[in-house]
């Protein structure tokens, strides 16, 4: 197999590739003046099982297009299987429609990648389970809850935990990392007023006295976070810390993020950490590459995937 990378996170490419003892294929991703988005791949792919590696993150116009060059290059170059290894999946948040003449984005990408040519999707937290039916070619989503669960059950003692999810949709992600460490569970209940914007109103659950956990696929703003933080400092917990699949920390997030009541907020690195979000020592990241390493090596070897998710 070959594994190529796109301009997204490169880091994470390389930390994927030395897992799996492999270099990385040599290619040129580059812009014309005019900011299109040009691919050329030095080396020969044909009848390759190729892993494209492109998380569509910030920029994420820019880099929903660099995987659709890339997967077409890569498919008139002649290679045999093509997988979009995307980590954080672009789009995913407009999964439905919200309300009259709105589009649902995260299914037009999916066809997007689909007729550029790929043939499987590896993806992560996906911000909904259904957005895997979205694609009419195999997708597999795997999950960072095995991840957390273990630093979590490295660092802190388990009698007092309590998991928390920040609003109702979030509950079956919680209650997965809760059962793992045998937990309780509680849920923040929010009014969303407009879109970036979160009014926490109160906890289900009693959380006095406990260390309350939040878990999330997503942070984006942080107001969410922040905002659930503080509600359940005031509802009398002890500490509270956030473990995020995919921190995205857009605008003035990071400086919530310190502000904030939170006692440290655990993210992966699906997504290229900003120079502020490196300086923030409320800010720690795991890395999924041995998580998604063993992933490709299983699907080239066509051996289960799905032990990865327990």
């Amino acid at each position: 197999m070959k594994l190529i990378a796109g301009n997204s996170n490169r880091p994470l490419a390389e930390a994927i590739a030395r897992e799996l003892e492999l270099p990385l294929t040599k290619a040129s991703i580059r812009r014309f003046a005019d900011m299109e988005v040009f691919v050329e791949i030095h080396e020969n792919v044909r009848g390759e099982d190729v892993f494209a590696i492109q998380p569509t993150s910030y920029p994420a116009n820019d880099t929903v297009m660099e995987i659709l060059v890339l997967i077409d290059a890569l498919k008139r170059a002649s290679a045999r299987r093509i997988t979009a290894v995307i980590p954080y999946f672009g789009y995913g948040r407009q999964d439905r429609k919200p309300g009259p003449r709105t589009p649902i984005s995260a299914k037009l990408v999916a066809n997007l990648i689909t007729t550029a040519g790929a043939d499987r999707v590896l993806t992560l937290d996906l911000h909904a389970g259904q957005i895997q039916g979205f694609f009419d070619i195999p997708t597999d989503n795997l999950f960072a809850g095995p991840i957390f669960a273990r630093d979590i059950r490295e660092r802190f003692p388990k009698d007092n935990l309590m998991f928390v999810s920040p609003d109702v949709g979030g509950v079956v992600r919680a209650r997965g990392t809760a059962r793992r460490l045998n937990a309780d569970l509680a849920i923040v209940d929010k009014r969303r007023e407009r879109a970036g914007q979160s009014e926490v109103m109160h906890i289900i659950g009693d959380v006095r006295g406990r260390r309350c956990i939040l878990v999330d696929d997503i942070v984006d703003s942080a107001g969410t976070l922040c905002n659930a933080a503080q509600a359940l400092r005031d509802h009398g917990a002890e500490a509270v810390v956030a473990y995020v699949t995919h921190g995205v920390l857009s605008g003035g997030a990071v400086e919530r993020v310190t502000a904030s009541a939170l006692e440290e907020l655990v993210v992966t690195d699906s997504i290229l950490a900003s120079e502020e979000v490196r300086a923030c020592s409320k800010i720690r990241r795991l890395t999924i590459a041995p998580l998604l390493a063993e992933a490709i090596r299983r699907t080239s070897e066509e051996s289960s995937v799905s032990s990865l998710f327990d």
